[in-house]
């Protein structure tokens, strides 16, 4: 046997596994988590004006003849002014929506960790004036927002709140002082090929950072950097987390309807390549 015939269909092989390999993977894009809120501000409105006119008018007669002289004369003045005030104040609320780009890192990151899926760009929702349209993600993949995509993860953030707090330690003079984060949003994995969601869950991120002082009146300085760094981190592997129990059930495909879903993590088959010399 020619031992390069040998070589080259192991290649040969192996090609063909690892092309096969990347096509099964699903492709998926995820979006900028969205967020939707009521905003109210104070207003106050003052107007004030005045206007005045002024009319005046004079006659004036003389009569003369050979007994008798004589001069008349009349005026009148006429003198008009108007002014107005007005105050008006009160709050006005509405409805501020968008898209947060401070945390898809992380999801992104942990996504590729479980090893099942291909990650493309899709873009992101700029169209202002139509912010309403932000959650019609369906209308944004027929739009062609997310080319390649076997699927796009859909995220909106429900709740998002930082708290700070000081607090005693019992028996001690030493304050700790707390910054705290906490991230909640919704997901849902949406198929661009029949617009079918294929899982659907709530994800949480949480972070903190805490400091000692030995005075509750003393400077202090929390990071908030950290606290940020840590919420993304634990909202990127609940996420990726959920995604993988949730498809767990649905792995190998439907040939019917085309869907190409994870195969369950395992090692690739190994071809034996013998090779004669």
């Amino acid at each position: 046997m020619n031992s390069k015939w040998f070589t080259r269909v192991g290649f040969t092989l192996f090609a063909t596994f690892s092309i096969a390999a990347s096509a099964a993977t699903p492709k998926v894009a995820v979006t900028d988590l969205a967020y939707e809120e009521r905003v109210s501000e104070y207003f106050r409105v003052v107007s004030a004006s005045q206007k005045s006119s002024l009319r005046a008018s004079g006659r004036e007669s003389e009569r003369e003849s050979d007994y008798a002289y004589s001069r008349r004369s009349s005026g009148s003045v006429n003198a008009r002014s108007e002014s107005s005030y007005s105050s008006t104040e009160g709050t006005y609320s509405y409805i501020d929506r968008g898209e947060m780009r401070k945390f898809t890192a992380d999801i992104k990151g942990g996504i590729l960790k479980t090893g099942r899926f291909q990650l493309v760009q899709g873009r992101p929702f700029t169209d202002a004036k139509n912010n309403e349209k932000l959650y019609d993600i369906i209308g944004r993949i027929k739009k062609g927002m997310y080319p390649g995509a076997d699927y796009v993860l859909f995220g909106t953030i429900n709740s998002i709140e930082f708290r700070q707090e000081a607090n005693p330690i019992d028996h001690t003079n030493t304050f700790s002082h707390t910054l705290s984060l906490e991230l909640v949003g919704e997901f849902s994995l949406i198929s661009t090929r029949n617009f079918t969601v294929k899982s659907s869950f709530s994800a949480m991120g949480a972070g903190q950072d805490v400091k000692m002082l030995t005075s509750q009146g003393g400077r202090v300085v929390l990071n908030r950097g950290k606290v940020v760094s840590e919420v993304s981190k634990s909202l990127g592997e609940d996420v990726a987390r959920q995604l993988e129990e949730q498809l767990s059930g649905v792995y190998g495909g439907n040939e019917e309807s085309g869907e190409k879903y994870p195969s369950p993590r395992q090692e690739s088959p190994r071809e034996e390549v013998i090779i004669f010399r």
